[in-house]
Order: C-alpha cells, then sequence, then structure tokens
C-alpha cells in the first residue's frame, strides 16, 4: 500500500512538473511570435486652405478663434492725430496646419491663412490719448469686435500683390459671409514696404520669429 500511494504522488507530482514546463514554453512562445508594438507617430495636423465662392471671393475661413494665436497690435485714433487707419486691436491668428510647417522649415506654404480680427477699444475714454481707467489700472482695453480682415498666400492666384491676397470682411459686426481682393493700393504696398518677411510683419509677433 504504501509503494502503491508513494508512486501514485510521484506521478501527480511528475504530471504537474510537466505542465508548469509546457506553460512556461508556450507563454515564452507566445512573446516570440507577437511582434514589437510600433513607435507612435504625431499625425501632422490636417490644414485648412482658403475657400472661394464662384465669382472668386474669399469665403470667411471657419473656425479661426480654434487658430493659433500671434499677437495683438494697437492703433488707436487718439495716438493718430484722431484718425488712424485701424484704431482697434489686431487680433491676429494663423491656421494651424500652415504655422507647423513654418515652424520647421522657416517658409510660409502655400494656402496660408492670417485671420485679423478687429476689436475696438473700451469706451468712455477718461483721458486725452484714449485711455480708460478700470481696477487694474490706467490703459487700453479690447471692447466691441469690429469685423476682420484676412490674408492668404497664393504665389499665382495673387502674383500681382506678391504672392499674398488681401480681404475685409467688414469694419463693423457682423462680419461679411465673403469678400472680394482687395487692390494693391490698399494693403499689400503696405506690406511689401514694411513687412520684414515674405509680406507678413514678423516683428509685431514672436511666434513668428
Amino acid at each position: 500500500m504504501r509503494r502503491s500511494t508513494t508512486a501514485c504522488i510521484a506521478l501527480v507530482v511528475a504530471v504537474a512538473v510537466s505542465d508548469l514546463g509546457l506553460t512556461a514554453c508556450s507563454k515564452a512562445e507566445t512573446a516570440k511570435a507577437e511582434p514589437a508594438a510600433a513607435p507612435t507617430v504625431a499625425a501632422a495636423p490636417t490644414r485648412y486652405l482658403p475657400e472661394y465662392a464662384a465669382n472668386g471671393d474669399l469665403l470667411l475661413p471657419k473656425d479661426f478663434e480654434k487658430w493659433v494665436f500671434v499677437g495683438s497690435p494697437l492703433t488707436p485714433n487718439a495716438l493718430n492725430g484722431g484718425e488712424a487707419n485701424f484704431p482697434e486691436f489686431h487680433n491676429v491668428y494663423i491656421e494651424p496646419g500652415s504655422y507647423e510647417i513654418y515652424k520647421k522649415t522657416g517658409v510660409f506654404p502655400e494656402g496660408t491663412i492670417f485671420f485679423k480680427e478687429l476689436q475696438l477699444t473700451l469706451p468712455p475714454a477718461t483721458h486725452p490719448d484714449g485711455s480708460s481707467e478700470l481696477p487694474s489700472g490706467r490703459g487700453y482695453f479690447p471692447g466691441k469686435l469690429n469685423g476682420a480682415d484676412v490674408v492668404v498666400k497664393d504665389t499665382k492666384r495673387y502674383a500681382e500683390t506678391g504672392g499674398w491676397g488681401y480681404y475685409n470682411f467688414n469694419h463693423f459686426e457682423p462680419k461679411a459671409a465673403s469678400a472680394s481682393l482687395r487692390p494693391k493700393t490698399e494693403c499689400a504696398y503696405c506690406h511689401e514696404a514694411g513687412a520684414q518677411k515674405d509680406s507678413i510683419w514678423v516683428q509685431l509677433y514672436p511666434r513668428l520669429q
């Protein structure tokens, strides 16, 4: 009886050890068979390119307020003889996909869109220079929105204006749904004369430098 019992125990142990070995081998084989995971690569952002109406007018760009904000220069009336050409904050955005390409190459790609939303200073002005007083101190503060200007890069379409097309979507609200190309004497001339790079005033915007 003792021999039989001992033999049975030995047999059970042997089978268990064998099963463990097979299980370990099976896991090792599976690990070898499974390919290593490929490294994650960030997808390039999808670009939003300019859209045109049938008559050639530019359509108001969509979701511009979600684009990359680059700066907000201000030229108030009170500091420009009472009649500034643009008496507002110029809240400037660039289309994100174009911005990514520019940061890598230093060149604004074809189809780049800059959106300049105009915003009046907060009235009423309480000082002769047009500034106002708020709890934070004296200064110029953003008020009502006042239309928008848009510039688009297309070296073939806008060859006569330095490769960029200039559009105004009202100097009041609401913004127009579409806009016609402005003549060279209105916008392109100034940009070509004073802009630091490719007709764009990058000297005003650290994110573009």
